[in-house]
């Protein structure tokens, strides 16, 4: 018997003491082992978007279902206003800014700009790579975005971190789907090579994301497995067919926020495919479904420009996407896992952040850590006992130059650095500039800075800010470091 097999025996022995609970007789599966873990990622939804969020417009039945079977909360925040920074955080348990990822990875010219690196560093402790190393099969389908595209060929593909499969989109290397015809970063990555190739519509991204994932499912239900489904769905530019569109001519003339809520209606439908093959093949119960998305909902000039508002609905909070203010960085985060989690919670209490997945996955799995700095916490006791207090501050670093992307509407571009310990929000310049604090237990809109009333809290969160800021990776200084580049 080789030593990595007696090690994995090893893990799920302790994965059955730890979980022991009755098995049961839906398939021929049992939950004597460690759990699956589903983790479903979608790209720039707003914290108000799901029918179980409040959306006035729109249900999403598939996703209220499973929140109503689980746990919602309501204080989840990733570590970035952006797509890259908030799936490294995710992957390594850690703020993005200590891997030099603060911002979406561009071309090399760009990266280089905003003092970026190309792609995350392959030899840093990953989530799937744990996993796998404990027995567990991995993959990865949709949007990965952590390196490769644009003129970036020489990133790591998904398995140099720890995923068995994969299938990415253009912002990634290894088997993909791309766009035909009319997309510009489609032809640049077809250029690239590194991986098989297959041209879909974007309209069917979901369809064949949810394909793979079923498929792989299947072809593991005999093993406990992670699996990344990160979706895009909801990021522009959106592409509905006419038969999804014409459902929502009806809630607005607004023909942004029509097609928005069309492929949210198209995401719904197949997620509730995803979970359905789940639940029928006898697995819902050592399974647990994790639904949360990356960043606020998008916020490019254009739509301005056109008269129109910007679609995607925060729930009344400031801020979209490219924004350090409540409605870039709060994000839906719903999790649902029969016969440990209570149905029907709402937890409002709790504060969880992206960075806090690993470590809680490690332990909801039976595994040990790796060894590693976390900047995250363990809540797995808000899903298994109720609301936790929250140990530790988050920090949040985004628009430190120019050449970061911002929301149009001027209120919603905030500062560039923040933090938040209790209910206590500060955000401020390098410079110390634009100072702001906001209580949000009273002020969840940020709308009554209370900086100059509150002296002593304003000058202890700046002092912690800045020492963050002060051991992070150096980067590059420029002539308007600090400002919010507007």
């Amino acid at each position: 018997m080789s030593l990595q097999w007696i090690r994995t025996l090893a893990i799920l022995s302790a994965g059955v003491l730890f979980f022991l609970t009755p098995s049961y007789t839906k398939g021929e599966t049992s939950n004597l082992r460690p759990p699956n873990i589903v983790m479903i990622f979608i790209d720039d939804m707003g914290w108000g978007d799901l029918g179980c969020y409040g959306n006035p417009d729109i249900k999403t039945p598939n996703i209220d279902t499973l929140a109503a079977e689980g746990i919602r909360f309501e204080q989840f925040y990733v570590a970035s206003p952006i797509c890259s920074p908030s799936r490294v955080a995710v992957t390594t348990g850690q703020f993005p800014a200590r891997h030099k990822i603060n911002s979406y990875l561009n071309s090399r010219a760009k990266n280089a700009a905003r003092g970026m690196v190309n792609f995350l560093d392959p030899s840093i402790p990953a989530v799937a790579r744990h996993f796998q190393s404990a027995g567990y099969a991995t993959a990865h389908f949709g949007k990965w975005h952590m390196g490769g595209g644009r003129d970036v060929d020489d990133a790591p593909l998904p398995q140099a971190y720890g995923f068995q499969e994969s299938l990415v989109s253009f912002e990634g290397l290894g088997d993909r789907i791309l766009q035909p015809n009319n997309h510009g970063l489609s032809a640049q990555s077809a250029k690239l090579g590194h991986g098989k190739i297959t041209y879909v519509e974007k309209h069917k991204n979901t369809e064949t994301y949810v394909n793979r994932s079923i498929d792989f499912i299947s072809r593991h239900q005999r093993e406990p497995f992670y699996l990344h489904l990160w979706l895009n769905d909801v990021h522009d530019p959106f592409k509905p067919t006419q038969l999804q569109l014409d459902k929502y001519r009806k809630f607005s003339e607004n023909k942004y926020l029509q097609q928005y809520y069309a492929v949210m209606d198209e995401m719904d439908q197949q997620l509730g495919r995803l979970f359905g093959h789940i639940d029928e093949s006898g697995l819902e119960k050592n399974t647990i479904i994790i639904v949360c998305a990356d960043n606020g909902p998008t916020a490019w000039p254009r739509y301005k420009r056109e008269g129109f508002d910007a679609p995607g609905w925060t729930g009344g909070l400031r801020g979209r996407k490219w924004s350090l203010y409540e409605g870039g960085i709060r994000e839906p985060l719903i999790i649902r896992w029969p016969g440990k989690i209570k149905a029907g919670q709402v937890d409002k209490s709790s504060v969880i952040n992206a960075v806090d997945f690993f470590p809680t996955f490690c332990t909801l799995a039976g595994l040990t850590s790796p060894q590693v700095e976390w900047d995250g916490i363990d809540f797995s006791k808000s899903l298994l006992e109720g609301p936790i207090t929250r140990s530790k501050p988050m920090y949040w670093e985004y628009g430190r130059n120019a050449s970061y992307l911002r929301p149009a509407e001027p209120k919603d571009r905030s500062p560039v650095l923040a933090i938040r310990e209790g209910d206590w929000k500060l955000l401020m310049n390098a410079d110390g500039s634009e100072l702001q604090l906001y209580n949000l237990a009273k002020s969840l809109d940020e709308s009554m800075n209370v900086a100059s009333s509150h002296p002593e809290i304003t000058q202890s969160l700046m002092d912690k800010l800045l020492e963050w800021k002060r051991q992070l990776p150096n980067y590059p200084t420029t002539s308007n470091e600090g400002s919010n580049g507007q």
